[in-house]
């Protein structure tokens, strides 16, 4: 998953569970996703530095109503775990280090697991916040490597959110922004766009009608939602939301990440459910 992708920077959960649906669009092609995960931050010394591990666990189901020039009965269920390892220590007075190195494993696991069903990924970022400031905000500024991308070179990283009114909050970044109406403390209505999607190993090698070979499946979206969010606590809360992809590629790859089959281009309305705890 793309969102998945920048680690604890971002995805800031203890625990979540989640279920997402993404219904047929014209290309006959819909998908269903149950996310679950959890992060256990460790306290090690008076200084607040904390060791962090955790695993997630995403399952995509598939259906296709259209007939396709292959078998597709390997590209059903895909299963993505990752397990996080990392650290949170003070840098300085004001800015915090975390670094997070992400082992992953992502396939169709049709015969066990493989070498190709293995991937790395890291991130290393400086995190500033002042949740007491008349106008609270946080700064995360760092680079990630993500083994999915094809570039053999860390990306930047850049996220800032800020309470800049009782009523109104914003956050910029990648792959997520949103604007927050707090209409209390108890609920919170959000737009929202971010990045989502998944790149995947398949352990069979489909053959396609051209005589290229793909190995692998990805899928890349630009959304739009609307969402909505219950505050149980502080830290525990209730959240839906539903939007439209902007812009989706679903695609076959062969094993230098090359293209060689379009899967699906076309836009799908996007739903997705879940519960929460998080440390902001």
């Amino acid at each position: 998953m793309l969102a998945g992708h920048v680690g604890w920077t971002q995805s800031t959960d203890i625990f979540r569970v989640e279920y997402l649906n993404i219904p047929e669009n014209d290309t006959g092609i819909k998908t269903q996703r149950y996310k679950a995960l959890i992060n256990l931050p460790i306290k090690i010394n008076e200084k607040k530095d904390y060791l962090i591990t955790g695993v997630e666990y995403n399952r995509f189901d598939m259906g296709y109503s259209q007939n396709l020039p292959f078998d597709k009965s390997e590209l059903i269920r895909f299963h993505v775990i990752d397990l996080n390892f990392g650290m949170i220590t003070k840098w300085n007075e004001n800015w915090n280090l975390v670094a997070i190195l992400t082992p992953r494993m992502a396939s169709n696991f049709i015969s066990g697991s493989v070498t190709d069903d293995f991937f790395l990924n890291a991130t290393a970022t400086l995190w500033k916040e002042k949740p007491n400031a008349d106008k609270p905000y946080r700064i995360v500024l760092g680079l990630t490597y993500n083994s999915t991308t094809g570039l053999p070179v860390p990306l930047p990283l850049i996220n800032y959110h800020r309470r800049f009114h009782p009523d109104w909050s914003f956050t910029l970044g990648i792959p997520r922004s949103d604007l927050k109406y707090h209409i209390s403390k108890k609920h919170v209505l959000e737009v929202a766009s971010f990045l989502d999607g998944y790149f995947i190993n398949l352990q069979n090698n489909i053959l396609l009608e051209d005589g290229q070979v793909a190995s692998k499946i990805s899928l890349t979206s630009l959304l739009g939602t609307l969402g909505y969010q219950y505050n149980i606590s502080n830290r525990m809360s209730l959240f839906a939301m539903v939007g439209k992809s902007i812009v989706q590629e679903g695609k076959l790859r062969n094993d230098e990440q090359g293209n060689v089959f379009l899967l699906n281009n076309e836009s799908n309305f996007y739903i997705r459910t879940g519960f929460k705890v998080g440390i902001f």
